[in-house]
């Protein structure tokens, strides 16, 4: 079972996030799915978060415990949502708009520019798509087939090629990521640390040896 929470503010389709992964797994990977959301009083601007269960059983209690994976569209959503992510968990962020604070308990920290690459197709309205596709890339709880055959009918259709297209872009540089971590060597080890040699022990100065009077001959 995996348990997902997409963050952001509103205006951001935070909840269509949640929406495109939530018919994807149910109706097009064979898995079962739910998705519940959350947000402010104001319509836009404020933390908002959609929360999707993702089993190959049937999923009995439809709401997240302690998600495994946090999905960050803003400086906000992060510091509300964060401290919920379980030890050991996936951390996703988007790095034009999330500034990170220390990382705790052996989180993975994905970062990808959505934002800058959604502006450079034209509209930063792109970027949750673009997330979408990293998402989907480094995490593989989705297959790419299904997110994409969920995409008409919760996004407009006469922006449904671009959005396509954003999700592509998205999923590409996941790809890219996770190759190049994978090539990337390893951290390395310090050397353990030897000791100096000890030196040799100085022999004990032999004993002196008495030195005897020297002896005269009398004469007669």
């Amino acid at each position: 079972m995996n348990e997902i929470r997409f963050s952001g503010y509103g205006g951001q389709g935070i909840i269509r996030l949640g929406l495109i992964t939530g018919k994807a797994v149910s109706l097009f990977d064979n898995k079962f799915g739910t998705m519940t959301q959350s947000f402010g009083p104001e319509a836009r601007g404020s933390a908002c978060s959609s929360q999707v269960v993702i089993s190959d059983e049937r999923v009995l209690y439809p709401y997240i415990t302690r998600p495994e994976i946090l999905v960050s569209m803003s400086q906000d959503a992060y510091e509300k949502y964060e401290p919920e992510l379980r030890d050991g968990g996936l951390l996703i962020y988007d790095t034009d708009l999330v500034r990170l604070k220390p990382v705790r308990g052996g989180i993975r920290v994905y970062g990808v520019p959505s934002t800058r690459f959604a502006e450079e197709m034209g509209n930063r309205i792109f970027a949750n798509l673009v997330m979408l596709g990293f998402f989907t890339a480094v995490t593989k709880v989705v297959s790419p087939e299904a997110m994409k055959q969920a995409l008409p009918g919760l996004v407009p259709g006469r922006f449904l090629s671009l959005n396509i297209k954003a999700f592509e872009k998205g999923h590409d540089f996941g790809i890219e990521f996770l190759d190049k971590e994978k090539s990337a060597p390893p951290a390395a080890e310090a050397a353990p640390e030897v000791p100096a040699a000890a030196a040799p022990p100085k022999k004990a100065p032999a004993a002196a040896r008495p030195r005897k009077a020297p002896t005269r001959k009398v004469k007669k």
